[in-house]
């Protein structure tokens, strides 16, 4: 798996538990999820994608190391 393909899964798989996350929280809307959204979510979100941009600034610079030293 490369670098890239890594990428588009970790972030449609973002999507899916953010889809997962916004059905939740039709139902459940209590002191209880407003503290798991900011405290744990949302960080968790944040973290991913950054994660996400950083892979994608990566995957070019590592395909060309590895054609250089081909």
């Amino acid at each position: 798996m490369s670098l890239n393909s890594a990428s588009v899964d970790l972030n449609n798989s973002l999507k899916t538990v953010r889809l997962a996350w916004e059905e939740a929280k039709e139902g459940w809307d209590d002191p209880v999820s407003r503290s798991f959204e900011e405290d744990r979510w949302v960080p968790l979100e944040n973290h991913v994608r950054a994660v996400v941009q950083a892979m994608d600034r990566l995957s070019p610079i590592l395909l060309k190391a590895v054609r250089d030293c081909s």
